[in-house]
């Protein structure tokens, strides 16, 4: 995927033209379509949601590549944990939608990690590879010229459909992300990390009160409301004793 230029020569992502389409289509007569096509029933009902879903239309209209960048603009409004001049580490990235609303903030450095292609973010240095890989999640660190002052990671498993199959693989995502964040952070640095509800998180909220000065949970509104996904927002990291 390619990113169009503007005429100042800046790469600017663009939602594809067919997107915007869709966005235009929004009539009664298209929902009856939805209704009428032979998608299966879970499949119509996702598209039905993202036809009627203001957080789509709005990353749509601003170029966010998802509505996820609502959930980190939300968090960050309430938590302030994007300052300007920062170091900013994205673990998961694609498909960049949290990247975008990082660069906002002119950061110092920012750089994002996903075992998927992600087109680029002006500002961002992007590696494709494993965060558990040690030799990817090196090159991803060094780009941003020293530890990260502040560490997001939106990552979840793919859904099975099982919840507490898909709650216990989205906490090892989360424990994985946090073990970063605790040995690379700067600190008093900051970690941001998405769960699911449920009961298999006490390992990972122990590690993180013990490292960090402040620790909350944190639902926001651009959350589905049926999602069961909510957010650790960790901040303070604490000295590493010697």
């Amino acid at each position: 995927m390619t990113t169009p230029e503007d005429k100042d020569g800046k790469r600017r992502w663009r939602p594809p033209a067919d997107a915007k389409e869709a966005k235009d289509k929004r009539t009664l007569t298209e929902r009856q379509r939805v209704k009428n096509s032979k998608l299966g029933k879970s499949s119509r009902a996702w598209v039905e949601r993202q036809l009627t879903d203001p957080y789509v239309r709005q990353a749509i209209e601003a170029g966010y590549r998802s509505r996820a960048a609502f959930k980190l603009k939300e968090i960050d409004s309430r938590f302030s944990l994007l300052g300007r001049g920062g170091r900013i580490l994205d673990l998961g990235c694609a498909p960049g939608g949290w990247l975008q609303v990082a660069a906002e903030h002119k950061p110092a450095a920012l750089a994002g990690i996903d075992l998927l292609p992600v087109a680029a973010v002006d500002g961002a240095v992007i590696v494709e590879g494993d965060v558990t890989d040690a030799a990817a999640l090196d090159r991803t660190l060094r780009a941003l010229g020293g530890p990260p002052t502040v560490v997001l990671s939106d990552m979840a498993a793919d859904t099975t459909g099982h919840q507490q199959t898909d709650h216990i693989r989205t906490i090892a995502l989360a424990e994985t992300a946090a073990r970063i964040a605790v040995a690379e952070l700067a600190p008093g640095g900051a970690f941001l990390c998405k769960v699911f509800q449920g009961g298999a998180q006490g390992a990972l909220l122990e590690m993180l009160k013990q490292e960090f000065d402040d620790l909350r949970h944190w639902k926001p509104p651009a959350s589905r409301s049926e999602s069961p996904e909510t957010y650790l927002i960790a901040k303070g990291r604490r000295p590493i004793s010697r």
